[in-house]
């Protein structure tokens, strides 16, 4: 990840910059210059080359790729299964109160105390993960980097947003920040050892890493989601996919594994059943399972499009087909269903140098 030079706060569309990790092509960056609008689908990659490290982002990266109207970033040969328009921006930010929800309406579970000075939130989607932990730590100098550029331009004076894709070299400064946040990267990670390594080095002695993946295998204690039902399909479907791309779904039962081999300490896992549908009779996981529920329905052609498609090419009425059995599915009463959700902390030890 590139130089840091932004201006922070009361931002335009243009003030977004692009500080993108390094992809090196004739020893050149790969960035392009800002143009806030958005022209006709392409599968141009940035078009041209600069040795600048940090400028704002060009008109190519706003010209997104489509797939049956749906957009898609348009970030050099990166290859996510997101789509970034309205409709998944709106699944996003009704997954990040989801979020909330299972950590008790914690933004994080890490102990980084009350005042921390340097936050990075890796894939910030919307950015509203940022923006909230901006506004609840004025102390801290908060970053968010994402491949598409959907942040919103009014923003907390101390958040700042970048176009960057967390694949490539890491260039911020070694042992720099309190707190580095990420979670829901399932299916976009070519190399989860090395993430978390990066992620690792970036982070100051005793500071902290924090991610929260989903496990997207739908389960039941009670056999109510039997293999070959709409639901058990979906799980396998998405794996499948995913190590189609090589960019795995499962990383969720390998990350606490992984982060002690990146050198991380004291790494804690908080898995939560988290409920689809009203089903539980505890209030708590009534809302949840609610939510959750929302969740799914508002965003089944976000999440299943890309990969059915593109993926294990499927055809576009075959994929709608699926989507509107796996409704019916997920809206049923004759289920108790749901899907492990993980968050996973750890420490990085006092005694590396810094």
């Amino acid at each position: 990840m590139s130089g840091i030079t932004a201006q922070a706060g009361e931002n335009t569309s243009e003030d977004v910059v692009a500080a993108t990790s390094t992809a090196q092509t004739a020893g050149q960056s790969n960035i392009a210059e800002a143009n806030p609008s958005a022209g006709e689908d392409s599968d141009s990659a940035l078009g041209e080359w600069t040795s600048s490290s940090t400028v704002s982002i060009s008109d190519t990266i706003r010209n997104y790729r489509e797939l049956h109207g749906r957009t898609y970033h348009n970030f050099g040969n990166t290859e996510y299964w997101g789509p970034n328009d309205d409709a998944a921006n709106e699944q996003l930010d009704i997954g990040h109160h989801m979020n909330n929800l299972i950590l008790d309406n914690k933004l994080f579970l890490a102990p980084i105390g009350k005042t921390p000075q340097r936050v990075l939130d890796v894939g910030t989607g919307t950015g509203i993960w940022a923006i909230d932990f901006a506004d609840e730590f004025p102390s801290a100098e908060v970053i968010g980097t994402d491949i598409s550029p959907i942040q919103p331009s009014w923003v907390p004076p101390n958040l700042r947003f970048y176009i960057d894709d967390a694949q490539l070299e890491w260039t911020f400064p070694e042992n720099h920040f309190d707190l580095v946040h990420m979670r829901t990267m399932i299916g976009s990670i070519d190399d989860w050892p090395l993430l978390y390594k990066r992620a690792f080095k970036s982070i100051k002695p005793g500071g902290y890493f924090e991610d929260s993946e989903t496990d997207i295998r739908i389960r039941s204690d009670n056999g109510s989601v039997p293999p070959g039902s709409p639901m058990y399909d979906w799980g396998e479907l998405f794996i499948g996919a995913g190590e189609k791309m090589g960019r795995t779904f499962l990383v969720a039962e390998r990350a606490k594994k992984l982060l002690e081999e990146a050198g991380f300490v004291d790494v804690v896992e908080h898995t939560v059943k988290v409920p689809i549908g009203s089903w539980p009779q505890d209030d708590r996981m009534k809302e949840l399972g609610r939510w959750n529920l929302l969740f799914l329905t508002t965003g089944l052609e976000s999440m299943g499009m890309y990969l059915l498609m593109h993926i294990l090419g499927w055809e576009y009425a075959a994929v709608q087909a699926y989507l509107e059995k796996m409704r019916t599915a997920l809206l049923s009463k004759d289920h108790q269903a749901y899907v492990n959700i993980s968050t996973f902390y750890a420490r990085k030890p006092e005694d590396i140098p810094a």
